[in-house]
């Protein structure tokens, strides 16, 4: 088996090994990031949501520039959310566009579930490695 050619970013390195996965892995020009979520220093959750979910996107942020690469490089976005129809205003309307740049935006795929471990909201993405 090929070794991953495996992205870390500063810091939280306790968390991926205390849950067993990558941040990322590059792979054939594309770089598939792990879901991100708004986790501390410690892997606590930011209590406050738009916080937590603003955390989740420089948490992100700092995987892409590890790997060379800007939010501009995502071709993909999955979110995850606990409750969305409670949340997805503040979690998603007002926090992503602190984050995204101009169209054309990436695809995304928003997804509600009952469980994130503590946290309300998670994004993982795919993004497409500088030449």
């Amino acid at each position: 088996m090929a070794t991953r050619d495996v992205v870390f970013p500063a810091g939280r390195h306790a968390l991926y090994e205390r849950h067993r996965y990558s941040p990322a892995v590059r792979s054939n020009g594309l770089l598939f990031v792990s879901g991100q979520v708004g986790s501390r220093e410690d892997g606590s959750p930011e209590p406050e949501l738009e916080a937590q979910v603003r955390l989740a996107f420089e948490n992100l942020n700092a995987i892409l520039k590890e790997a060379g690469c800007t939010f501009d490089d995502v071709v993909d976005v999955t979110v995850f959310m606990v409750n969305p129809d409670a949340i997805f205003e503040r979690a998603w309307n007002l926090v992503v566009s602190e984050y995204w740049g101009e169209a054309p935006y990436p695809t995304v795929t928003a997804v509600g579930v009952t469980w994130l471990s503590g946290f309300q909201f998670e994004i993982k993405v795919i993004a497409k490695l500088p030449e």
